[in-house]
């Protein structure tokens, strides 16, 4: 892991110094940046992500990290005694920093095995939709009838869009949540 100050960052920033200090970091697991002004913070965000395209999170628990949440690609606010501004401006909120890891092995593996199922099921909902229509219209020799009524493509649509979306949040859970966190390679499976 790498330990900054706000001190070494100006000077990071100042002398052009920028490449060296993300050639460092590309050796560390976490980086973390201490007594350092939200417009550092906020600025080694955007190096990183602008330089190394990499996908970002930010943890920040007051004020001062609202920057750097926002400059992240995910950013998480922790609910605490510094007050409500980060979970304001954050995507994702925990009450204290334990819950983090359940956020992201459990609930993370659950959303991204879900929206890739849903993604899925969209394409097929879709394609079979329009394949209708589109041997429909060689029937009726392409004169731009209507084959199904509006109310019947509102209940469709209404039926078809929003219902299993619903049922998959509610009901779709590929592994126990004690799986995920005794097992957290498992994340990795999806990707």
């Amino acid at each position: 892991g790498l330990v900054t100050d706000g001190q070494t960052l100006s000077v990071i920033f100042q002398g052009g110094l920028e490449e060296k200090f993300l050639e460092l970091t590309r050796h560390c697991r976490a980086v973390l940046c201490c007594r350092s002004t939200p417009l550092q913070k906020s600025m080694v965000v955007k190096l990183v992500r602008r330089q190394l395209k990499v996908m970002t999170l930010s943890i920040g628990d007051g004020a001062n990290d609202v920057s750097m949440i926002q400059a992240a690609d995910v950013g998480i606010g922790i609910s605490g005694q510094e007050g409500m501004q980060a979970v304001m401006a954050s995507d994702f909120a925990v009450s204290r920093f334990k819950h983090l890891k359940k956020l992201l092995l459990v609930h993370g593996h659950w959303c991204y095995a879900r929206l890739a199922r849903m993604v899925i099921y969209f394409f097929y909902k879709n394609v079979s939709y329009v394949n209708l229509l589109f041997w429909y219209q060689f029937f009726c020799g392409f004169s731009g009838n209507t084959m199904i009524d509006y109310w019947q493509m509102i209940f469709f649509n209404l039926f078809f869009t929003s219902m299993p979306p619903l049922v998959f949040g509610v009901l779709d859970r590929d592994v126990s949540a004690e799986t995920l966190l005794g097992l957290p390679e498992l994340y990795k499976n999806g990707q």
